[in-house]
């Protein structure tokens, strides 16, 4: 039977059990002697923040160096790293290899630190307002009644990825420890073209114009909705996994916004992050 929720046993994390992959204090401990190398690319996010989006761009992006003979869907081209499959040795695979997380800082392996890691941040309230969509999708997620039960456990962090405000500082923190690119998701729909330069230029493509025009219009959610290598439907047995490009800017309540920006103000009054608040600012 699927378990609501599996509380991770290190300290600030919160992750969904998955049935085909091992998720156990030992695995997540042993992530610590992870074997890193040069060449990896990480992708780490915070659920909910356009995790599958960079998965398919910089899958694009190594188009060239992934295998042709094999019908890849992205989630077996980017796997994941606190959810390795079962019987699969990744330390044997060839380079250059792609992972993405939802890990906070402190739980990624020790030898990632000034490796290439790309971090997506999302407006939290976009993040909030989606969660109980995602949460009636993903079958291994408790399923909130309503908004405010949502805002409580996001608030005290108890979501899948834990707590936004410790996950989003944490790296933006420790980033000098890392080679990292941070992008907005909110900049990325307002200009993805820009931000597939970005990330072709961190990862060291040289792309002609024509090449990064093909990613762009592929990356486009039009698009991406119909790809089957873009989306998780392979899991439809377990959980149904859909990109979403809709921009939410409201909870259900004046009182619940102010919850919300007052805890917004406490935990990240420190925090030089800016984000789009306002649906005007994205055109």
């Amino acid at each position: 039977p699927l378990r609501p929720y599996a509380l991770c046993c290190r300290v600030g994390m919160v992750l969904p059990f998955h049935y085909a992959c091992d998720l156990t204090k030992e695995s997540l401990d042993s992530l610590e002697h992870f074997e890193i190398r040069n060449s990896d690319v990480y992708i780490v996010t915070f659920p909910k923040s356009g995790t599958v989006w960079t998965q398919r761009i910089v899958t694009m992006l190594y188009d060239d160096d992934l295998p042709k003979d094999v019908d890849l869907v992205t989630m077996k081209c980017i796997p994941w790293l606190e959810y390795l499959a079962k019987g699969n040795n990744y330390n044997s695979g060839p380079s250059p290899r792609l992972f993405c997380s939802h890990l906070q800082e402190h739980l990624v392996p020790r030898g990632l630190h000034e490796k290439k890691v790309i971090y997506i941040t999302r407006n939290p309230k976009d993040i909030l307002v989606s969660y109980p969509h995602f949460s009636k999708f993903l079958l291994t997620l408790e399923q909130h009644k309503n908004m405010e039960e949502t805002l409580e456990k996001f608030l005290c962090g108890w979501v899948g990825g834990g707590s936004w405000f410790d996950h989003v500082k944490g790296w933006y923190t420790n980033h000098d420890k890392y080679n990292i690119l941070f992008l907005s998701y909110k900049k990325m729909i307002k200009d993805l073209r820009s931000a597939v330069m970005k990330i072709s230029d961190f990862l060291g493509k040289s792309l002609p114009d024509a090449a990064v025009d093909k990613v762009v219009g592929k990356a486009t959610f039009k698009n991406m909705k119909s790809d089957p290598k873009a989306n998780y439907e392979f899991l439809s047995n377990f959980a149904l996994f859909k990109l979403n490009s809709v921009c939410f800017f409201f909870l259900n309540s004046v009182s619940q916004n102010e919850r919300f920006d007052k805890a917004f103000e406490e935990r990240m009054k420190d925090s030089p992050l800016r984000f789009i608040w306002d649906i005007t600012e994205l055109h």
